[in-house]
């Protein structure tokens, strides 16, 4: 089933593909795991799964089978219809269907669609060409025993030493007063600094305050308020006009939409170097279905669907 591989393409980018009249795979994140019975390391991933309900054509399957094959939206949707049929018709008669790299559908004995997914097949791009592995456990040392402070036995000079050479008392003496010395003309030094730029920081702000005080404003004629309505992108489901790989393209169809009264959005360079021009965003999906259905009867057969959060 050669739309099965565009179904798969899909998957990586988008978190929800609907097969018109089918039903839908939608994605979801898993962080990463360690299975501490094994010692093994599983990196985070997007499983798949399936829902039935959601049978609604939201442009998105059928725009990329048409880009794909090169031809219409409407031939596109008719592969569909044929690629859905021949897919119950063999569920039907007892068969399971398998998609590549997706996952396995059958009938249970209520007739109910069941979707059994490849548990090893990872759909997040972050984690491309990462694998499980399985790590050996650590094995730790215990902590030495150490001698604290007051354990330690105390440093004594031999009586040899003591005797033959009595001048290292006095030399440590001398060492000892030099550095008292040195360190009380330090702390002059360093007081004598202090008060020195105390000093100079009451002068600066003196003047500084001065300078405040003899400054005046005076605005004889006040600026004129300016009130922007400004249309505001919220939701997670947007209507796409077309995305575009030069970004000068993307901006004269932006002015394009606003001449024709759309409040036209041109998104961030997507990591497949495109840029994507919306009609409007919106937070319910059925709104967002139904309007991509009025902008394609009357404005753009081409446009689509787009599920993804906008930061």
């Amino acid at each position: 089933m050669q739309l099965s591989t565009y179904i798969n393409d899909l998957l990586y980018r988008y978190e929800c593909v609907i097969i018109p009249g089918f039903g839908a795979f939608l994605t979801h994140y898993k962080s990463a795991q360690i299975n501490e019975g094994t010692n093994t390391f599983y990196p985070p991933s997007k499983i798949v799964s399936f829902n039935k309900q959601l049978q609604a054509n939201d442009g998105l399957f059928a725009n990329y089978v048409a880009s794909v094959e090169k031809c219409s939206y409407e031939t596109a949707l008719q592969k569909i219809r044929n690629f859905t049929a021949n897919l119950s018709s063999e569920l039907n008669e007892g068969r399971t269907v398998e998609f590549k790299n997706i996952g396995k559908f059958s009938l249970n004995e209520e007739k109910s669609v069941q979707f059994h997914p490849i548990e090893k097949q990872n759909f997040s791009t972050s984690a491309f060409g990462l694998t499980s592995f399985v790590s050996p456990k650590v094995a730790r040392e215990s902590d030495k025993t150490v001698l604290t402070a007051t354990e330690k036995q105390p440093i004594v000079l031999a009586p040899e030493i003591r005797e033959t050479k009595p001048y290292l008392k006095y030399a440590a003496i001398a060492v000892i007063a030099l550095s008292a010395i040195s360190l009380g003309s330090l702390k002059l030094y360093e007081n004598q600094v202090q008060e020195f730029n105390y000093a100079e920081r009451e002068k600066a702000n003196g003047l500084v305050e001065n300078q405040i005080q003899e400054a005046t404003f005076v605005i004889e004629s006040p600026l004129p308020i300016l009130n922007l309505n400004l249309h505001k992108h919220s939701g997670n489901y947007h209507v796409v006009a077309g995305a575009y790989r030069m970004e000068e393209n993307a901006d004269k169809k932006v002015e394009q939409l606003a001449e024709r009264g759309f409040s036209p959005i041109k998104m961030d360079v997507s990591k497949y170097g495109l840029y994507q021009v919306l009609y409007g965003s919106f937070e319910n999906r059925t709104d967002a279905i139904n309007k991509l259905n009025e902008i394609k009867r009357t404005e753009n057969a081409d446009a689509w669907l787009l599920v993804q959060e906008i930061k």
